[in-house]
């Protein structure tokens, strides 16, 4: 696996590569990886000839100065983890790199910026459209391949790249998850042992909400939510709201066979956890 720490030298080996019609997949990380990350490096590589990973912790997407500097780094682990994958090349640049000058870019996300993550993380998204630019311009992939635990991030990334009329497909892979069904995060390491038991009901209540929506409707699921989140000392609810899931139109009243999704997010302890579930 090569190693590079300036955009300009992948760029320079990629054009190499390019030469001989090779294909590049492209997987953004913030490092702290674990084996979600690395399923979608597996995806990159059945899919391209080339696959590249980024780590770099954007500060521009945190409105919580104290989150990033919380956020876990594992540089070293991350490494490893990648070469044994079978990532080809790893961008990992300092912030100079990234941003040679500060970064006033104000993207319009139009609706997606009002709810949810828009609406509990104001400037969140600009953050992520700022960096995600600056990394598809920078690698120019075939394909970027995205979580879909960030549901709604996919969805701007999408808008990005139509945007920016950006010659690139944003693939959206599967959440994976831990034994007990908690969805796989970087933020899961700095929940403790007490707070990580709890952790794990947060999938348990949204498969039971999901049955609610089904049955009773969206406004018992809800109720159901909140009262399950109030029985947990540890526990915060910031949202939890089902959803079209083409657009994230929120919903008060769900339709037999109408594809929607439902999406949480809620602190456990001091770490803000997020989830989705298909309705």
């Amino acid at each position: 696996m090569l190693v590079f720490d300036k955009i300009r030298d992948v760029r320079e080996y990629l054009a190499q590569k390019r030469k001989d019609k090779a294909t590049v997949g492209f997987v953004p990380t913030m490092g702290a990886l674990h084996e979600g990350h690395i399923s979608l490096i597996a995806i990159s590589r059945r899919e391209t000839d080339i696959t590249v990973c980024s780590i770099f912790v954007n500060p521009t997407q945190f409105n919580n100065q104290a989150d990033l500097t919380k956020y876990p780094r594992t540089p070293e682990k991350d490494m490893d983890m990648l070469r044994a994958a079978g990532c080809d090349v790893l961008y990992m640049p300092d912030v100079a790199d990234v941003y040679p000058e500060n970064d006033t870019r104000a993207f319009n996300f139009g609706y997606l910026d009002t709810i949810l993550e828009g609406a509990h993380r104001p400037g969140h998204f600009n953050g992520v459209g700022q960096v995600v630019s600056i990394l598809l311009e920078g690698i120019q992939p075939d394909k970027a391949y995205f979580g879909s635990k960030d549901y709604q991030q996919v969805m701007v990334v999408k808008e990005l790249a139509k945007q920016l009329k950006l010659p690139v497909e944003i693939v959206a892979c599967p959440i994976l998850r831990e034994p007990d069904g908690l969805a796989m995060s970087s933020r899961n390491v700095r929940l403790n042992e007490e707070e990580r038991k709890v952790a794990a009901r947060i999938p348990l209540m949204m498969q039971e909400a999901r049955e609610l929506v089904k049955r009773e409707g969206i406004a018992a699921a809800k109720e159901y939510i909140a009262q399950e989140v109030a029985g947990q000392a540890l526990m915060k609810l910031d949202y939890y709201e089902v959803c079209k899931a083409d657009t994230l139109e929120l919903l008060a009243d769900y339709q037999p066979g109408q594809p929607a999704i439902s999406l949480i997010a809620v602190f456990v302890g001091a770490v803000r956890l997020i989830d989705n579930w298909p309705v």
